[in-house]
């Protein structure tokens, strides 16, 4: 028996989401680059290196989103001059794009809720752009006057993240991935770094 998927609020079509058998739920990974916002319960997934994600919701409504984003606005790195998107590179448009859409569909700013993810030193070879992912992050949750509720920041390992927007409950479980693999894969877009094995105990946030 084929399972529907929940109808995606408009724009968000190209995400790809599934049903997951072992969670018993939908889900919708984000790549980098991405963000995807729903009033479903559904599960939002992404793995994240150097890069950041933030997960918001409105738990009044039971609306929230994720984004997922390479870079802090402005940085000039070698990702600079390829073909990719603002939204795709540039924190500060990503957390722009995600918030507005939240609210656009009925979520209040006073009642977001933010939880962060990422930002680990694992392209040591071209700087520390984790953790200059997370200073621009904390920077901006601070200047717009948003409820930072929950942080698990920098590090060494990749992190994959299971967000339930309806709830605001996140889960995320550190990687030991090895550094070369993770760091080819980021300088990919990191498109593949999902297929990572992973390690550890689940944190809940």
């Amino acid at each position: 028996m084929s399972i529907n998927l929940p109808n995606a609020l408009p724009g968000y079509k190209h995400i790809k989401r599934y049903w997951d058998h072992r969670s018993s739920g939908y889900v919708a990974k984000i790549l980098p680059g991405e963000y995807y916002v729903t009033y479903h319960n559904e599960i939002l997934m992404t793995v994240v290196g150097s890069c950041v994600s933030a997960c918001i919701c409105d738990k009044n409504i039971g609306i929230g989103g994720m984004n997922h984003f390479m870079l802090p606005h402005g940085v000039t790195d070698k990702w600079a001059h390829t073909s990719a998107s603002a939204a795709s590179r540039y924190g500060s448009v990503a957390m722009e794009y995600l918030i507005n859409e939240i609210l656009k569909h009925g979520g209040r700013k006073e009642n977001l809720e933010i939880k962060l993810f990422g930002g680990g030193r694992i392209m040591q070879n071209i700087g520390n752009i984790g953790q200059q992912n997370i200073d621009f992050v904390r920077n901006y949750i601070e200047m717009e006057g948003l409820n930072l509720s929950a942080e698990d920041l920098g590090d060494i390992y990749p992190r994959k993240i299971l967000f339930f927007p309806n709830t605001g409950l996140a889960r995320v479980k550190k990687l030991r991935a090895t550094q070369q693999i993770v760091l080819e894969r980021e300088t990919e877009y990191r498109h593949n770094l999902e297929s990572q094995s992973t390690a550890g105990d689940v944190d809940l946030f």
